[in-house]
């Protein structure tokens, strides 16, 4: 069953993917979080929107990013100001096999990144720096470290100097060994559980502020029921058994957000056997903006 809106924590990918990419608010965010995770202040920055799917067909294993961050000011390296890339994502997939992948999802985040900001003959030392920093609520090494870093060193000279401007960053939420400031060790308590109980910061306090607007916005509502539809349909494709209920009680759901469900019409729903109809539904329960339009339209 889905999660209400305004249920969801930061560790969601939605409401953490809505916040960062908000027009108003997203800035503000990303730079408060890349200041108490890697005790930087960025000055100029910008939120890059991705909304791009690799794989969604469901035969293939496919990642998305929602958004990254482009600082724009960076540092002097050599005669060139190199600038870096931030990309953040709370992963909530902590089964075996995505455990066992994220490695390699990490690196086709990176290579995507690459691709896209490396114009076609410019010199590799333009290539700006990348950052992946991966919010987990679990451990993905099984070392009970609340971070572990992640960079390119040769195997033979381990002290050797590498550096070719990647850095992947993996956080564990509930981790034990490791030394982390304070305002880290409040954050991640806070991405776990997104109150203002917890927002125990001035800076906690101005994003548990941002994310009661963003939660209680109806576009950002109904965006989350369209995605809902379409990771559902996404999940269900090519599975016959279950389908049929599954769906049903999703309609349920997306309508029950909307107000009071007629009898007749919660009734009407649970007697209906054909999927295709309930995906017809489904559909229109998630682009519905109240019960009478989609008794309208049903």
């Amino acid at each position: 069953m889905k999660k209400k809106l305004e249920e969801l924590n930061l560790l969601d990918d939605f409401l953490f993917g809505t916040l960062i990419s908000h027009p108003v608010y997203g800035e503000r965010f990303a730079r408060i979080l890349i200041k108490t995770i890697l005790n930087r202040d960025v000055k100029i920055l910008k939120v890059v929107p991705q909304m791009n799917y690799y794989g969604q067909d469901t035969d293939q294993h496919g990642a998305r990013l929602d958004v990254y961050i482009e600082e724009e000011d960076g540092v002097i390296q050599g005669n060139v100001r190199l600038s870096s890339i931030y990309d953040i994502e709370p992963d909530q997939n902590g089964d075996k096999t995505s455990k066992e992948a994220l490695p390699r999802r990490v690196r086709f985040y990176r290579s995507t990144i690459d691709v896209r900001n490396l114009q076609s003959g410019a010199d590799y030392d333009r290539l700006k720096n990348v950052i992946i920093i991966m919010l987990l609520p679990y451990d993905p090494f099984g070392y009970d470290r609340i971070m572990y870093t992640v960079r390119n060193k040769c195997i033979e000279e381990p002290e050797m100097a590498y550096e070719d401007g990647a850095l992947n960053l993996f956080i564990y939420t509930k981790g034990k060994i490791g030394t982390i400031s304070q305002e880290l060790k409040e954050l991640l308590r806070y991405l776990e559980s997104t109150t203002w109980n917890n927002a125990v910061s001035e800076p906690l306090r101005e994003v548990q502020s941002m994310v009661d607007k963003v939660k209680y916005d109806k576009e950002v509502s109904i965006s989350y029921m369209k995605s809902y539809e379409r990771d559902w349909m996404m999940r269900n494709e090519g599975r016959t058994e279950g389908r049929t209920e599954e769906c049903t009680e999703s309609i349920q759901n997306f309508l029950s957000d909307l107000g009071a469900i007629p009898e007749k019409i919660s009734k009407q729903i649970d007697s209906e056997t054909d999927l295709d109809t309930l995906r017809r539904w489904l559909k229109l329960a998630a682009k519905s903006e109240s019960i009478e339009e989609f008794i309208e339209k049903m």
